[in-house]
C-alpha cells in the first residue's frame, strides 16, 4: 500500500481487447523465422528440388541462383542467358536444371551451371517449364505464342504441339495421378488439361481472370488456379466442377504451391500457399476451405514455394527481395567435410538428441560458459532491477504543473494518454485552469486533438462535453484566430456527420427490428 507523500503513476483506462485463439497448426506457421537476400530485380520464379537435400533454385532476370536445402547459402549462379530467364526448375532427381527465355528457346543445365541442352522451337518467350513428376528424359514448355511443348530432352527434339490456348500461358502443372495428364493457364482467363497422347484439350476449366498460376493437389482429383484475386478449386475427376472460391487477397494472386503442416500429435497434413502483390501469403486448408495462416511482408510478392521436407518456405517479391523462412527447431546436421569444431550443447538440448551449436575461437563462449546456459542448483542469480520509465506527463504531474502535463499528453497526439491525464486533473480540479493557460498554439494542439478523436465511441462522451466546455472558456480567442476557427468548423461538421450516422442507424434498427420479430415467431 501507498504511505503519506508517494506519487502514484497514471494508468491508461482499460478496454476488453479480442483476443485471437492459437491453434497447433497455427502456431506451426509462425514457427518460420524469415530472413531476406536482395538481388534488386524481381524474383518471379522459386522451385524446390524434390530430392533431400531439397536445394533450390531462384530465377531473377537473366539469372538462376541455386541455394542449399540446409544451410541456405548459394551454391552457383547461372548467368548463360542474353535475355530474362524464366520458370527454373529441377529434374526430379535433382540432377539437371532447365529454365526458359525471352528469346523463346528452353536450356538445360547442370547444377554447376554448364550448359548442356537447348530445345528450339517456340517463336515468343517461354514463360513456363517442368519437368514431370517421374520422367527424366522429357520436358513440357509454354510460351506467349500460345503453344505447349513436349520435349525429348536427350535428342533436342520436339514430340508434341499442342495448341488451344488464345494468349500468353504463364502456368501448369504436372499430375500426380498420371504422367500423361497436364494442366497449363494462360491469360485467355482458361486453364485447359491435356493428355499428351492426343493433342486436343481433354478438359477445359474458366477461370475468369487471367490465369497466373496452376498447381494439381496431391491426391491429383483437384486443381487449384489462380487468377485476379481470386484461388480457385476445381474437382478434376468430376468433370471440372467448381468446388469453391477463394477471395482472400485484395490484389492479384501471381503464385501458388503446395506445403505440408506439421504439427505435433497430428497427421502430416497438405496445406495451399497462395501469394499476392497485395503483400500477403496465405496458407489455405482446401479440405475445410478456411485460410489457417496469413503473413504480411514489406513488398509484393510474385513467388513462392516450399521444401517437401516443411523445413523452409521462400518467397519472391518484386523488388528482388526474396524471404528465407527456416522452420524453428528444425533438425540441421553439421557437416561432416571440412576442418573440426567445437560444438558445444544448446540450451535445454543435449548430446543424446544430436542438437549441438559450432562455437567460434573468438565467441565468448568458446572460453566460458555463454549466457544461453542454464545456471547449476547452487549457484547464486543475481537479477539487474528493471529500470521504470516514467513518462514526461506524470514527472509534471508529481511536481504539480498541471497545464505543462495537459500539454506534454496532448504531444503525444494519443488519446490512450491524453485523456486518463485529462481524468487526472478533473479529479484535482485543475483542468479549467488548465485551458485557461493554454497559448494559442498549445489551444491549437488541443483543438486539433478534439478534430481527430471526438467522434470515437471509446471516448466520445468525455471529449464531447470537453470540447463544449473548451468553446465557452476560450470562445474570444478562438474567433480572432483563423486557424482556430477552422478546427471548430472541422470540428462542428464532424459532430453533424456523426449524428447522421447515428441517425441512420436507428432508421436501419426500426426496418430490421420488426424482420428479427416476425423470424422469431
Amino acid at each position: 500500500m501507498d504511505g503519506p507523500g508517494t506519487f502514484v503513476p497514471i494508468s491508461a483506462r482499460l478496454h476488453p481487447k479480442k483476443t485471437l485463439k492459437s491453434s497447433p497448426e497455427s502456431k506451426f506457421w509462425s514457427s518460420f523465422k524469415t530472413t531476406f537476400l536482395t538481388y534488386n530485380l524481381p524474383i518471379t520464379s522459386i522451385n524446390f528440388c524434390p530430392e533431400p537435400p531439397h536445394d533450390f533454385v531462384v530465377t531473377s532476370s537473366a539469372t538462376l541462383f541455386t541455394f542449399d536445402g540446409i544451410t541456405f547459402t548459394p551454391k552457383s549462379t547461372i548467368r548463360k542467358f542474353s535475355d530474362v530467364a524464366y520458370s527454373g526448375t529441377f529434374r526430379p532427381d535433382g540432377k539437371l536444371l532447365a529454365a526458359g527465355g525471352e528469346s523463346g528457346n528452353v536450356q538445360i543445365f547442370n547444377p554447376k551451371g554448364d550448359p548442356l541442352r537447348r530445345l528450339v522451337g517456340h517463336v515468343h518467350p517461354v514463360h513456363y517449364v517442368s519437368y514431370p513428376h517421374n520422367d527424366k528424359l522429357h520436358i513440357l514448355s509454354g510460351g506467349d505464342d500460345g503453344l505447349v511443348k513436349w520435349w525429348d530432352v536427350a535428342s533436342e527434339t520436339e514430340i508434341t504441339t499442342l495448341s488451344g490456348h488464345r494468349d500468353y500461358i504463364r502456368c501448369g502443372s504436372p499430375s500426380p495421378a498420371s504422367e500423361h495428364l497436364w494442366a497449363t493457364g494462360s491469360y485467355d482467363d482458361m486453364v485447359r488439361l491435356w493428355d499428351l497422347r492426343n493433342t486436343s484439350p481433354v478438359m477445359e476449366l474458366g477461370h475468369g481472370k487471367p490465369v497466373e498460376a496452376a498447381v494439381f493437389l496431391p491426391s491429383g482429383g483437384f486443381l487449384a488456379t489462380a487468377g485476379g484475386n481470386v484461388v480457385k478449386i476445381w474437382d478434376v475427376i468430376g468433370g471440372g466442377k467448381l468446388v469453391h472460391t477463394m477471395e482472400s487477397h485484395n490484389k492479384t494472386v501471381t503464385s501458388l504451391c503446395v506445403g505440408k503442416a506439421l504439427v505435433p500429435g497430428e497427421s502430416e497434413q497438405s496445406r495451399l500457399l497462395s501469394v499476392s502483390i497485395d503483400g500477403y501469403l496465405k496458407v489455405f486448408d482446401y479440405m475445410s476451405f478456411k485460410v489457417v495462416h496469413t503473413a504480411k511482408f514489406p513488398a509484393s510478392l510474385l513467388s513462392v514455394g516450399m521444401s517437401p521436407s516443411s523445413s523452409c518456405r521462400v518467397a519472391g517479391s518484386s523488388n528482388g527481395r526474396f524471404f528465407i523462412g527456416k522452420r524453428k527447431g528444425h533438425k540441421v546436421e553439421p557437416k561432416k567435410d571440412g576442418p573440426d569444431e567445437l560444438m558445444l550443447p544448446i540450451e535445454g538440448v543435449g548430446e543424446e538428441n544430436g542438437k549441438w551449436a559450432p562455437t567460434k575461437p573468438w565467441h565468448r563462449g568458446y572460453f566460458q560458459r555463454g549466457q544461453t546456459e542454464k545456471h547449476s542448483e547452487g549457484d547464486l542469480v543475481v537479477n539487474q532491477p528493471k529500470r521504470v520509465r516514467v513518462p514526461q506527463h506524470d514527472k509534471l504531474l508529481r511536481k504539480f504543473h498541471h497545464k505543462e502535463a495537459f500539454v506534454s499528453a496532448l504531444n503525444s497526439n494519443n488519446p490512450e494518454v491524453v485523456v486518463p491525464v485529462m481524468e487526472e486533473l478533473v479529479a484535482r480540479k485543475a483542468m479549467v485552469r488548465s485551458v485557461m493557460n493554454l497559448d494559442l498554439e498549445e489551444l491549437e494542439l488541443l483543438m486539433k486533438f478534439l478534430d481527430k478523436y471526438v467522434t470515437l465511441p471509446r471516448y466520445a462522451g468525455l471529449l464531447m462535453r470537453f470540447a463544449e466546455r473548451v468553446l465557452q472558456l476560450r470562445g474570444e480567442d478562438i474567433e480572432g484566430s483563423e486557424e482556430l476557427t477552422y478546427h471548430v468548423l472541422r470540428l462542428k461538421g464532424m459532430v453533424s456527420e456523426e449524428i447522421q450516422i447515428q441517425r441512420s442507424l436507428l432508421e436501419i434498427q426500426g426496418i430490421i427490428s420488426p424482420i428479427l420479430r416476425m423470424a422469431g415467431r
